[in-house]
């Protein structure tokens, strides 16, 4: 779809109906839980190495102490003042990477959720759809932007944090339906449906992660990584009534064809 014909479906302002996405939320779960849990275990085995490569350092200066059998501030100090650049360069393109790539598995797992709400046959290399050279660039821009937005709304104080963290929470998914718009485009088209729908969205995201952490709790915390991806359920829905999707447009048409040409008979 164009940028103009998401606008126009935005605009229309279809009403929604909040139990019937968090039904349907909830039945499309049933099917892509395995999905939402393989998904949140390649993000945890990708944050590991950055994860270790940050903290060696410490561990390492903590053990020589304690093999030493006392307590050094100052050569700690000096230790950790040395690598302080090169700390930060490692937590920048640590985040960078972790983001770029949280975005791409996220938005292959949008598109995981539309086969199986579509009943169509999934593997699991369609989480990674978007982790090719093509959409690189895409994502790293998408990313940026939503980064800028986030830390121009968090230095505008609470309020708009408040406003903005619903459109966010659009731009994975209308990335992932429509990879050939502009940035720009998406960051209208994101802001468009998350302010026509932030009451609802928001109310659905509430929810969605206040049964997911409660259910993870009684999973004895382990279950968390099975629920966390239920989040994702509700945005899905949202956009496939208010935008729909291409192949749906197609249908409708090929049916009215059909129509056209039996009434014709």
């Amino acid at each position: 779809m164009t940028f103009q014909d998401i606008q126009s479906k935005i605009n229309l302002n279809k009403a929604l109906d909040f139990g019937d996405v968090f039904n349907k939320s909830i039945e499309l779960f049933k099917k892509s839980w395995v999905n939402g849990l393989i998904l949140q275990l390649f993000l945890i085995l990708m944050a590991l190495p950055f994860v270790i490569i940050i903290y060696a350092p410490l561990v390492i200066m903590m053990i020589a102490q304690q093999e030493s059998g006392y307590s050094d501030t100052e050569s700690f100090n000096t230790f950790f003042a040395g690598f302080s650049i090169l700390y930060l360069v490692l937590i920048f393109v640590g985040i960078m990477i972790m983001s770029v790539v949280q975005l791409a598995l996220t938005a292959g797992f949008f598109r995981v959720l539309k086969a199986l709400d579509h009943n169509e046959l999934v593997k699991t290399s369609d989480l990674f759809y978007f982790l090719k050279g093509k959409y690189f660039g895409r994502i790293v821009l998408l990313m940026l932007a939503s980064f800028i937005i986030a830390v121009v709304a968090m230095l505008l104080c609470f309020i708009p944090i408040f406003y903005a963290m619903i459109p966010l929470s659009f731009f994975t998914i209308m990335f992932a339906f429509n990879p050939d718009l502009g940035t720009g485009d998406l960051v209208r088209l994101c802001f468009s449906i998350g302010t026509k729908k932030w009451l609802i969205t928001f109310g659905l995201i509430f929810v969605a992660s206040l049964l997911a952490s409660f259910v993870g709790f009684l999973l004895c915390g382990i279950g968390a990584f099975v629920t966390a991806a239920f989040t994702y359920h509700p945005i899905y829905f949202i956009y496939k009534e208010v935008v729909g999707f291409d192949d749906d447009n197609e249908e409708l048409k090929r049916i009215g064809n059909d129509t056209n040409f039996d009434a014709t008979i």
